[in-house]
């Protein structure tokens, strides 16, 4: 993936030589870049014998997997997002021109070539996605687990319909292990603020899923700040299957989520590239226009959306003042 070892140019597309020869390092050691798609040859005989495949197939460029979940998405165009969950909870933003500012730079938001060519993307994302969503099942949810497996359902259906319907004003600091964007930060700490002797099993477990969506509802505003601006959210991962997770997204982030066909959009993305280099589509645009289903849309409750907003600027303190007193503590992650 040479535009995310930070010795690539974007721009010009090539190994940047400034940066290598700042790091001692030769251009030449890196393999050629190609753009995703690019054919890099045919699929020899002792090869395909072993994967079972006819020789002679085209051997093409991938992608990084979240802008492959981008292009199988349908984000090929400016305002549109993905938002992935599955261990990490992450959201994919295109481009038709590079944004590299400053709010982009001291926000660790980077910017890289897409899985679409003539296009580029950023990433939001946290460490803590769906990963937190199973301590709480693992540590909270017996009771659930055993429901599930009476009534031949997914855990997390059991968990979600224990859950407050209402927004809490319970606070998950969500990093339970790194920090993504925009602190990027290895050893951040995690908490929960705001309980009280009437704060309920449901809202504990809703606060959980809270605090992840809160995460990306701060790169949300980031990005919005930097000039990256999101109408729409297509929904893909497990997270996908939710709807109560996907409605909570739609209030939180104040956009519509909508649910697609195919929650597995990385494979899908690749699928898109191969048709792409067989002639089969015209572009990869066209070929997401045309292969990317809509199934249902999630649309923002006003009166939840504005709470998740006035909310959102406790959040944003919980960080830097935990931050604070990890320095003065010494406080580690075991």
């Amino acid at each position: 993936v040479a535009a995310r070892t930070m010795a690539f140019d974007i721009h010009r597309k090539c190994y940047s030589e400034r940066i290598c020869a700042l790091a001692d390092v030769s251009p030449e050691l890196f393999g050629p870049a190609v753009s995703t798609g690019h054919v890099v040859g045919k699929l020899g005989v002792r090869a395909a014998s072993q994967l079972g495949l006819p020789a002679g197939c085209l051997v093409c460029a991938g992608s990084h997997d979240q802008p492959a979940g981008a292009l199988g998405s349908g984000v090929t165009e400016p305002g549109v997002a993905m938002d992935a969950t599955g261990t990490v909870e992450c959201f994919a933003v295109a481009m038709v021109e590079p944004v590299v500012n400053e709010t982009m730079l001291s926000n660790n938001l980077a910017c890289y070539p897409h899985a679409v060519p003539q296009r580029y993307i950023s990433l939001a994302y946290n460490f803590s996605g769906g990963s937190l969503f199973r301590w709480a099942r693992d540590t909270f949810g017996e009771s659930e687990r055993a429901e599930a497996e009476r009534r031949g359902v997914d855990v997390y259906q059991v968990l979600t319909e224990q859950m407050a319907s209402e927004p809490t004003d319970v606070l998950v600091l969500p990093h339970f292990t790194m920090a993504g964007t925009p602190h990027m930060d290895p050893n951040p700490v995690g908490a929960i603020i705001g309980l009280t002797l009437g704060t309920t099993r449901a809202q504990f477990l809703r606060a959980v899923l809270e605090g992840i969506s809160y995460e990306l509802k701060l790169n949300l505003d980031i990005l919005a700040s930097a000039g990256v601006s999101v109408r729409e959210f297509r929904a893909i991962g497990g997270g996908a299957k939710s709807d109560f997770w996907l409605q909570l997204k739609a209030d939180m982030y104040g956009r519509p989520v909508v649910r697609l066909q195919v929650a597995e959009a990385a494979s899908l993305g690749m699928a898109i590239v191969a048709g792409v280099a067989l002639g089969i589509y015209s572009s990869a645009a066209q070929a997401a226009q045309a292969l990317v289903v809509r199934r249902e849309t999630f649309l923002p409750d006003p009166r939840r959306a504005a709470h998740y907003d006035s909310m959102l600027a406790r959040y944003r303190e919980l960080y830097p003042a935990l931050k604070a007193w990890q320095r003065a503590t010494g406080f580690r992650h075991e």
